[in-house]
C-alpha cells in the first residue's frame, strides 16, 4: 500500500509547477506537460519562454503558464530580464522565474539585486515573480542575505534552483530558508525532487511551492489517483 493517501497527493499536485526546460524541448512534449497539468491539476506548469503564447491558446484557460527569465545563469542585464518579461506577459504568462545574477551577490552588491529583482517584478505587469537564488553555489550565509533581500523586494517566492547547476533543492536548504523569511515570504523547492515522499517531506519543511518534472510522472506510473 502506498504510505501517502489520495487526499494527500492531491494537495501535492496542486502546489506543484510541473516543469519542462530542456533544451531539446519539442512543442508535443510541452503539449503533453500541459495535459498532465490539466489532468492532475497542478499549480502551474513551467515551460521554455518560446512556447509560452502556444501553450496558453491550448490550455485555453485551464491552467496556469510559468516561464522562466535570464536562464539559467542569471548574468544577462537587468534591462534584456525586463524585456524578458514583458514579453513573457505579453504572450500570456501567468508566473515569472527569473536567476538572479550571482556575480553579484559574490561582490556583495545587495542594492543592485535588489534593484534588479524590483524591475523585472515592475515589468511583470502584477504577475507572480519567483526569484532564484541557486543555493547549490551559495554559502549559508549567502542563502540567509538573499531571503532578506526577497523579503524586502516586491518579489513573491524565493525560489531554491534552476535545476540545471550542480545540485538542486535540499532539504536542509528549505529549512534554513524557511528559518529565515520574513513577510510572509513563500518558498519554491526545485530541482532534483524525485518523488511524492520527498515532495511531502518539502511541504512539511516550508516550501509552498513545488518545481519538478518527476512526481506527476510517478502518479501517472504507479497509478496513485
Amino acid at each position: 500500500m502506498y504510505s501517502i493517501d489520495r487526499d494527500e497527493i492531491i494537495s501535492i499536485l496542486s502546489r506543484a509547477d510541473h516543469t519542462l526546460l530542456s533544451q531539446t524541448a519539442t512543442w508535443e512534449q510541452i503539449r503533453q506537460v500541459c495535459d498532465d497539468g490539466m489532468k492532475y491539476h497542478t499549480a502551474s506548469v513551467c515551460i521554455p519562454p518560446s512556447y509560452v503564447r502556444q501553450a496558453k491558446e491550448y490550455v485555453d484557460g485551464r491552467l496556469k503558464i510559468c516561464t522562466v527569465i535570464g536562464f539559467p545563469n542569471g548574468y544577462s542585464t537587468t534591462a534584456v530580464k525586463c524585456f524578458e518579461s514583458e514579453d513573457a506577459v505579453t504572450n500570456g504568462a501567468d508566473e515569472i522565474d527569473m536567476v538572479i545574477n550571482l556575480g553579484w551577490l559574490k561582490d556583495k552588491l545587495y542594492g543592485s539585486i535588489l534593484n534588479e529583482i524590483n524591475a523585472v517584478k515592475a515589468a511583470c505587469s502584477g504577475r507572480t515573480l519567483k526569484v532564484i537564488i541557486e543555493t547549490c553555489l551559495l554559502t549559508d550565509e549567502e542563502k540567509i542575505k538573499m531571503c532578506g533581500i526577497v523579503a524586502e523586494s516586491e518579489a513573491d517566492f524565493i525560489k531554491t534552483s534552476t535545476g540545471f547547476a550542480s545540485g538542486g533543492a535540499t532539504f536542509e536548504d528549505v529549512r534554513l530558508m524557511a528559518e529565515h523569511r520574513s513577510r510572509g515570504l513563500k518558498i519554491k523547492a526545485a530541482g532534483g525532487i524525485s518523488s511524492i515522499k520527498d515532495a511531502k517531506k518539502f511541504i512539511e519543511l516550508g516550501a509552498d511551492r513545488l518545481g519538478t518534472s518527476r512526481i506527476v510522472k510517478e502518479v501517472k506510473s504507479k497509478n496513485l489517483l
